[in-house]
């Protein structure tokens, strides 16, 4: 089998044009104007180089290099007390910029206050996981490695957590296929059937949007379901009416609501 090979931005493809409205950009302000983020600040840069930092939708934004991930945070958790890690992941900025962005999004319980810490790195590098520091890293960083295929050094248990330990390619890069490449379209038959088979079976179809009226469980056939295991013909496909619940449901066919004359 053909190993597949990345394609430039399969996925960038513009599916809108100038008519539609276009969302300004959220305004920023400088850090200084809140008292809390500018002394967080402070003791942030005074351990590690702090590359740029800003306030968007009442929240601070830190930008570092990647080999301060760990010190960074563990700043931020015990001096500035972010206890709370709600989320982590990364965005591929490859073809645009060449690297990726990792961020973490942190919760001060104490003072309400949220931030996030984002660095760029470059495709290969791998970051330090801070699992010791926020027990929720632990998942979030294996997918990031599932997904991306950034590795956090030192993890207790760096594998893949969504996809298969043999999958090839990691599904959230923009260069993967939406539904697939080759050895997704290959992947469930080589394993349960094996090679052999292809021919008989066939690649499998991963369009999300493709209905079967034929299907086993007859779920694309509303009102005119077939018994399972049960041929499909002429006779036992008739049309089976709903029946609404008076107490649950609601049939919206019929127009039997009231209306107000006027407006209050």
């Amino acid at each position: 089998m053909r190993k597949y090979v990345p394609k430039d931005n399969v996925q960038a493809k513009s599916y809108y044009t100038d008519r539609f409205y276009v969302v300004p950009s959220v305004p920023t302000q400088d850090v200084a104007t809140d008292e809390v983020f500018s002394k967080q600040l402070e003791l942030l840069s005074a351990k590690v180089e702090v590359k740029s930092a800003k306030i968007m939708l009442g929240q601070m934004i830190v930008e570092i290099n990647h080999e301060d991930n760990f010190k960074a945070i563990e700043v931020l958790k015990e001096e500035c007390d972010y206890a709370m890690l709600s989320e982590m992941s990364a965005v591929d900025y490859l073809a645009k910029d060449g690297n990726f962005e990792v961020f973490y999004q942190l919760l001060n319980l104490k003072e309400t206050k949220r931030m996030r810490l984002v660095m760029r790195i470059e495709q290969g590098l791998a970051v330090e996981s801070i699992v010791p520091l926020y027990k929720s890293a632990n998942f979030a960083e294996r997918e990031m490695f599932d997904m991306f295929g950034i590795v956090s050094n030192n993890h207790p248990f760096m594998k893949r957590i969504l996809m298969p330990d043999d999958w090839e390619g990691h599904p959230l890069l923009k260069t993967y296929p939406l539904h697939g490449d080759e050895f997704a379209s290959w992947y469930e038959v080589d394993k349960i059937f094996g090679k052999d088979a292809r021919e008989a079976i066939g690649p499998e179809n991963r369009d999300q949007a493709r209905i079967d009226r034929y299907d086993s469980k007859r779920f694309s056939r509303v009102g005119y379901e077939v018994p399972f295991g049960a041929e499909l013909t002429a006779e036992n496909e008739t049309k089976t009416e709903i029946e609404y619940s008076k107490t649950l449901l609601v049939d919206y066919t019929k127009n039997s609501g009231k209306q107000l004359d006027k407006r209050k």
